[in-house]
Formats: structure tokens, sequence, C-alpha cells
């Protein structure tokens, strides 16, 4: 298994991977549990989690290569707060970006580690900060379709299109709103995610020099 560079993120330690897979289960049940309250965005978000984790263990073949806990815990911290502690405020802001920053970083990790495309941290950092940004468009395009064809209210105000001046602009500012926290929660964890990447090759480099004494 590719453990050099960004490919050091995967992990196949065995306690890592008992951690990463509960977070995994959960997702599942946030996934089962949000399409019985038929909420189909969010079940479909826990879908692409459970997705995601599974792509190392399947690709190698054993259940113990599984992605670091701490970025699956990222991940599935939206759908912790909507089942377990019911943050609604903070689900579709900084909570919900950093998550979807979490799944960026994922996907950047698995298209080096599986695909012939190669990234190095400065790179992927890059990467999850503009993904993060982006996921805020069209996570937003995706409410507003839900609420035109669904009769859902995820993006607009009850009524729709056909709702108070008022109720509309109260909708467009937190949506604005959104835009500022998927900023800044892009900016965060690519922050974050540096520090790890930095902190991971420090660690890797103390053991080396270790065995290398031991030599």
């Amino acid at each position: 298994m590719n453990q050099s560079g960004l490919g050091g993120v995967l992990t196949d330690a065995r306690s890592n991977a008992v951690a990463a897979w509960l977070l995994t289960a959960v997702a599942v049940v946030a996934a089962v549990g949000n399409a019985v309250a038929v909420a189909p965005l969010w079940a479909g978000f826990a879908l692409v989690v459970v997705a995601l984790a599974l792509v190392p263990p399947v690709k190698y073949r054993d259940p113990t290569a599984m992605l670091p806990w701490e970025v699956l815990l990222l991940a599935t911290l939206p759908l912790l707060a909507r089942v377990v502690v019911e943050l609604a405020a903070l689900q579709g802001d900084v909570v919900t970006y950093v998550a979807v920053a979490a799944i960026a970083l994922v996907v950047a990790v698995e298209l080096h580690l599986l695909t012939p495309v190669e990234m190095n941290e400065r790179f992927a950092v890059s990467f999850v900060v503009l993904a993060t940004m982006a996921a805020a468009g069209v996570w937003a395009v995706v409410r507003y379709g839900s609420d035109i064809l669904l009769g859902t209210t995820l993006l607009l105000p009850p009524g729709g299109l056909a709702a108070s001046e008022a109720a509309l602009a109260a909708a467009e500012h937190d949506l604005m709103l959104e835009f500022v926290a998927s900023f800044v929660a892009g900016i965060g964890a690519g922050a974050l995610f540096e520090w790890y990447f930095r902190r991971r090759g420090r660690g890797e480099a103390v053991i080396d020099a270790r065995e290398g004494m031991n030599v």
C-alpha cells in the first residue's frame, strides 16, 4: 500500500479501523433514518459518506485499510448533529461545510491512491478549499430545485417564490451567510488538514529515525 506523501493519510491500524467502521455504521443508520423521515437530500449525503468510506477496504480487500477516523468524523458531524443533537442552526452553515471539506479531502486522497492522478499536500489543501466553496453553490442549487419540484422549504420560505418580499429577502440573507460560512470552513479546513499532514509527516520521520538507530 502506498504510504508516501498524501498516500500516508491512509492507514491500516486496527484501532483506527474500528473507529472508522463505527463512524461508517453511524452514516448508514443516518441514511436509513433520513430516508424514513423523508429527507432525501440528507439521506443521499449520508450514502456518499458511506460509499467513500468503503472505497479503500474494497479496493485493497482489507477491512483494516480505512481512512483516518478523524476525517470520517468531520464528514459525519452534520449527520450526528441532525440525528443526535439536532443542532439545526449549525447544519446549514459551518458544520456542513467542514464535512464537505472532509469529503473533498477523502476524494483527493482516493484519487491519489486509486487512480493515476497524483497530488501533493499543498495541491490537496487547495482542492479542499475550492471544493468546499464550490459545494456551497451546488448545495444551494440542489435545495432550490428540491423546493421548486418537491415543495420542500430547504432554501425558499414557505410559499416558495410566491412568499412575501420580506421572507424572500430573509432567505437570500441566510444564503449569503452560508456562502460566507463555506469560505470560512474551507479556509479553516485547509489549514487544519495541512497541519495534519505536517504532524503526520513529523511522526513518521521520528519513527523512521528510531528504527534506523535500532538497526
